[in-house]
């Protein structure tokens, strides 16, 4: 090779060198951001799935969903006596017929027997 030649391979040889190295930066740069990301994203999922499968074994809450249903009710039952139109005496027997008609409908429900099984899925 002349050494002409040999100048110019060694400046483009050079210049490819340097504009890689800046490319070299920015794709570093980049890969640290995607991966700083990737890993925020998996901690993210892995905290929620882990909620979910505390809640599905009923871990982590104070107060069960049952004792959450009766003060909810208790409450209402308390409210509804605060806003009802009818007298005191009138209310209480308007409850205790529904309590004691809906107390029936529970105690029929699961009071029937059960059917066998056939013993074959589905038939």
């Amino acid at each position: 090779m002349r050494p002409r030649n040999k100048t110019l391979l060694n400046v483009l040889f050079g210049t490819g060198l340097y504009l890689l190295d800046s490319v070299r930066d920015r794709v570093v740069d980049g890969v640290e951001d995607l991966r700083g990301r990737a890993q925020d994203s998996y901690e993210f999922a892995s905290n929620r799935v882990g909620r979910a499968s505390r809640a599905i074994r009923g871990e982590g809450h104070s107060v069960s969903t049952a004792t959450a249903a009766l003060i909810g009710l208790g409450i209402g039952v308390g409210i509804g006596f605060l806003l009802a139109p009818a007298s005191g005496e009138e209310t209480r027997r308007t409850i205790a017929g529904k309590a004691g008609y809906y107390g029936g409908k529970v105690k029929e429900r699961f009071s029937k027997e059960m059917e066998p099984g056939s013993g074959t899925y589905g038939a």
